[in-house]
């Protein structure tokens, strides 16, 4: 499956369950760890723990299942599918960790291209 391909079933399993403001962040020219990071809002640890569990199940009914998963119960789950990353996160650690702005601050590496 492609990082396209991956990052579409992601938005697509978070979307079905109502998770906020999904952004898709393209990282390709900026960090050879993932091609895209995926940031989406729960409106609580509950959801957020939801989303992630729909995701995980609807990745693993494609065959992909995430290299590692971190902060389950925490307010922000993190699921790694190799060259997409998922970050659900509750509003309050959105706002303050404001990957947008972080990754969008990035310069391109001129040695991924």
């Amino acid at each position: 499956m492609t990082s396209k391909k991956k990052a579409e079933a992601i938005i697509a399993a978070a979307d079905e369950l109502k998770a906020e403001n999904i952004e898709t962040l393209d990282v390709r020219a900026k960090t050879s760890v993932a091609d895209y990071f995926i940031v989406c809002t729960g409106t609580s640890d509950r959801h957020v723990s939801s989303v992630a569990d729909r995701v995980a199940e609807k990745m693993a009914e494609q065959g992909e299942k995430p290299t590692r998963v971190e902060g389950e119960r925490s307010g922000w789950v993190l699921q790694d599918y190799g060259d997409v990353i998922l970050h659900v996160m509750r509003e309050e650690q959105r706002q303050f960790y404001d990957m947008e702005a972080l990754w969008k601050a990035v310069r391109p590496d001129p040695d991924l291209r």
